[in-house]
This record gives C-alpha cells, structure tokens and sequence, in this order.
C-alpha cells in the first residue's frame, strides 16, 4: 500500500475522528465517521460504503483525505457495521443518500457544498444521489461504479455468476468475527464459490454456498429480463440524463464495469456536462493497489479544482489512457476509430487479411454444459481477473482457435473490436464466447479482449462486440481469436434446455458451427491500417 501512495501530494494537516449518528427518514440510524482536520477545511466529502470504515476504507478515503484538509464522512451504509436496518443492495440507496445530506444542512460546520468519492459500490451510492442530485452537490469522483445492476449481472444474457455469487458471498460473511482478510482466506472463499457456481440447479447451488445471509442472490437470478420493474430501484439511468455536476471517471480495461464507465462518459458528455475519464490497465481489485496512486492523485486535482476552489493545472486532455505496449495518453475525447480493420477465419485455424472462399468446409465443436471451457483472466470481480496466460484454452476440443501469422509492423488498436460470425447450432438456447489474444514470440497467449452472447432460436450471422481496448500489438507478435460455447464460472452455463436458470437441472449437449466467408474480426485501427 505504502508504495502506491509515493506519488502523491504530501500530506497538509492534522485530523481527528469522531462517531456520527444520522438519522433517516423511516426511523433508522446510520453510523459514520467525521474525519475533520484540525486546521483549514477544502470542503467536504460523502463517503456511503457496505464494507465497514476500517482499513482499507478508512486509510483510503478517510485518513488520506483528511490528511489534505478536507472534511470526510464515511458512512456505512443500512444494515451494515452498526447502522440499522436491513442490508438490501443498492435498493436503498437513493433515499437514505438524500436523507444523509438533509442531515449535513443542519449541521454548524456544512458550509454550503460537497463533494462525493468511492468505487464500486461505493460509485453506484454516488449514481444514486445523482440521480436527482442535491444543489449542493459541487463534485463527484466515481471509481469503477456501475449505475445499473440488471446491465452487470444479466448484461451479455447469461447471469454473471463468478462475480455475484462471489460478491454475495463476501457480503454473507463479511462481518463474521474474528474477521479474516489474509490471502489463504480469499483463495478458499474463491474455491469454495467455484465450486458453488458448478451446480445446478443455480438457486440450490447458490443456497448451499450462502445458507441464510445474502438473500438477494436468488431473486437477482430469478429476473433476467431488462425490463422487469424487479431493477426499477436498482440501477439509476435518469443520473445520466439529469445531472450537471461535474464528474471525473476513473476506470481499467479489466474491470468488470467497463462498459458502464464508457457509457457514463458519452452520456455526459454528449449533454455537454463537464466529466472527464480515466481508464487504465488495472482490473477492479487493483483500483486498490497498482491504481491507487494514479486515482488518489487525480481525484485530489478534481476535487482541488471543483470543490475547494483551489487553481490547480488543467488535464492536459478530457480522456487519458493507458496503451498497452506504448503507455498513457491523453485524448481530447473518447473517440474511437470505427472496427474496419478485418481479420477473417480462415480454414486450419489460421486468421488473415483476405476472405477465404465460401465454400471452405465449415469447422464445428461440441459444447458440454457439464464440462464448459473454464473462466482464464477478464474483467472479474476477483483477483483471479486481468490479463493471464491462456494458451490452454486453444488447446481445449471444445474452442476455435484461429492465430495470424507474425505481424510485421506494430499495430496501434483502440475502441471496440467486433466478431461477426456465420454461426448455428443444434440447439436453440446456446452461448457463444469469443476472445482476441496476444500470442508472443516465445508463444505465449494472453487474452485482450472477449465477449458472450446467450442466443435463442437464432442461425446465421452473429455480431458481438467485444469489450474496450487500446493496445499496441507489437511487431512479431500474432493475433489469435478463441470461440467456444462457455466461460465459465464468469457465466452460467447455458444448460442447453430452456429451462430457467434458477430451477432448471437437466442439460443438452450443443453441436456449434462456423462457416467461413463472412466470419471475421474487426479491429479499430487508426487509418484502417
């Protein structure tokens, strides 16, 4: 931790730590602490998190804060560390967010403004107060915060299972005593979820993983349609569309809410509020470590400008990235090339510029649900994500693998790459997963970017978006493309029956097939080269 701090700011003052007592508007009492430094306060910060105000929170966005003069106030949220009622994720964060700034009007020290900080959850308590935002509000710094749940756990159609039974799981136990944190007792919660995630049906699985805590878990897999009203008070769009404070977005291209930060830059910006994005190479779990001082640091100018008042240097752009292979770069916008560059799959597993002919004898693999090609790296809930070697996925019966030859010169990629495949299957409910890797010169495979579609009753072309990236692929290097019918625990099987998720058991084996022609990767490459 002490060594991703060293970039920052030293710090400027003294604090204490006080209990505070907030009541809401149906009786219950949250509990927070008053980070106030001793000498002149920047402004104030709203902190609202589900997972206690000890370390690393408290260091994090209590002690680091304050230690640089701002008043802090983080607050744990309802029915967590000792403030009352019940826990019930996201679904109440709007009122109780509302009613703890009706608490900081009344109180002798508010000055009229504040600002808001967090990530994760504690982002998508920020999109709740946004989402009809108080005029005191001045700023707000969202770290890797998702706005809407339905589009995180049921976005690709297939229920995001790693994260969430993970998730609920940290929640069920998170308080338990003594509480544990070392590693070892990670990586068992992670097997034991692991093993959870296997069985079927996926409620009673779930159940048997979480026995009486998290009781959210099955109703989030019993509703997986979008529009279901079931999401109406767990995600919060009309934050996109009604707010004006300025944001600063910080994200990775391993993160698990990507595409959420990128969706909430264009909307902001498209409505011409002032927002600004970062976006790195870390996962989630990293904001924490490698990313902190980049975030902490950021955060502090944002902060220092839009609520202190303080003249700080403008960002030299609106948009800074992290290139893989060539470093960061700061952009006037987030305004990728289009995905033109196409790369098609070739007969014997090879990739290149140039359209095989049609005729070409199609390529097929048989997708078992009880032996579904296994989660390698991507934007995970844990530290299991990122980027990781996976070179036995090609080697799986199950997965497609197509690999260009050695590339030339460097190839500057950044936005969003798309598969397009002639696919079809023998069943009608199928997944279908694909990946674009990086495949060295001493041959080792490590995954870029990857996307999953759940198809119903569908046969023919098929377009997928893949996730975000800017990625120098170098010269020498090959670019490989993995299709296969599952990654999973990061998805839930696809059993192959109909049935629902929550209840279904049986399974039916799928026969997948591609044909080439059509089938292609497109990149977004700067002049189409």
């Amino acid at each position: 931790m002490n060594r991703a701090l060293r970039r920052l700011p030293p710090p400027t003052a003294d604090y204490t730590v006080r209990r505070e007592r907030i009541p809401m508007r149906d009786g219950v009492t949250l509990i927070a602490d008053h980070y106030q430094p001793t000498g002149e306060v920047g402004g104030t910060l709203l902190v609202r998190c589900p997972y206690g105000r000890g370390f690393p929170f408290s260091l994090v966005f209590g002690r680091m804060y304050a230690a640089r003069g701002y008043r802090v106030i983080l607050q744990s949220v309802r029915g967590t560390f000792g403030s009352g009622g019940v826990f019930e994720p996201m679904a109440n964060e709007a009122a109780d967010g509302a009613d703890t700034v009706a608490w900081l009007r009344t109180q002798p020290w508010f000055t009229g403004s504040f600002g808001t900080i967090g990530l994760s959850y504690l982002g998508f308590t920020q999109w709740a107060l946004l989402a009809d935002p108080p005029p005191e509000l001045a700023a707000s710094v969202i770290t890797v915060g998702p706005h809407d749940l339905h589009q995180s756990t049921w976005g690709v159609g297939s229920f995001a299972l790693n994260d969430f039974l993970g998730w609920s799981h940290l929640m069920a136990h998170q308080e338990d005593r003594p509480r544990i944190r070392t590693g070892i007792h990670q990586l068992g919660a992670q097997r034991r979820v692991k093993r959870a995630a296997a069985g079927l049906p996926l409620g009673a699985a779930g159940r048997a993983l979480l026995g009486k805590g998290s009781p959210w878990y099955e109703s989030w897999v019993e509703h997986p349609e979008a529009d279901d009203p079931f999401w109406n008070s767990l995600r919060h769009p009309e934050a996109l569309k009604r707010s004006e404070v300025p944001v600063l977005l910080l994200g990775g291209w391993q993160d698990l809410f990507l595409d959420q930060t990128l969706a909430q830059y264009r909307a902001l910006r498209d409505r011409g509020v002032e927002v600004a994005m970062t976006i790195g190479p870390w996962t989630h779990t990293q904001m924490l470590t490698s990313g902190l001082s980049r975030v902490t640091s950021e955060s502090l100018q944002w902060l220092d400008t839009h609520l202190r008042g303080a003249p700080t240097p403008p960002r030299p752009g609106r948009v800074r990235i992290f290139r893989a292979g060539q470093g960061w770069e700061d952009h006037p916008d987030w305004a990728p090339a289009s995905a033109a560059n196409a790369w098609y799959l070739q007969p014997e597993g090879a990739l290149g510029q140039t359209a095989p002919a049609p005729a070409a004898p199609p390529v097929s693999f048989r997708f078992d649900p009880d032996n579904p090609p296994p989660t390698v790296g991507g934007r995970l809930l844990s530290a299991a994500g990122g980027y990781r070697n996976d070179s036995k996925l090609a080697r799986r019966d199950d997965v497609l693998a197509f690999t260009s030859a050695a590339l030339t010169r460097d190839l500057d990629v950044c936005g969003v790459p798309v598969v397009e495949l002639e696919h079809s299957a023998d069943n009608d409910d199928v997944d279908v997963f694909v990946r674009v890797s990086e495949v060295n010169r001493r041959g080792r495979s490590v995954n870029v970017t990857e996307g999953y579609r759940r198809l119903h009753r569908q046969s023919g072309p098929v377009r997928i978006e893949l996730d975000a990236i800017a990625r120098r692929f170098a010269a020498g290097s090959r670019i490989r493309v993995l299709i296969g019918g599952g990654n999973h625990p990061r998805y839930a099987v696809n059993a192959g029956t109909g049935e629902a998720p929550i209840s279904g058991t049986r399974v039916q084996p799928a026969m997948h097939t591609v044909r080439f022609g059509e089938s292609r990767l497109l990149l977004p490459v700067a002049n189409g080269r």
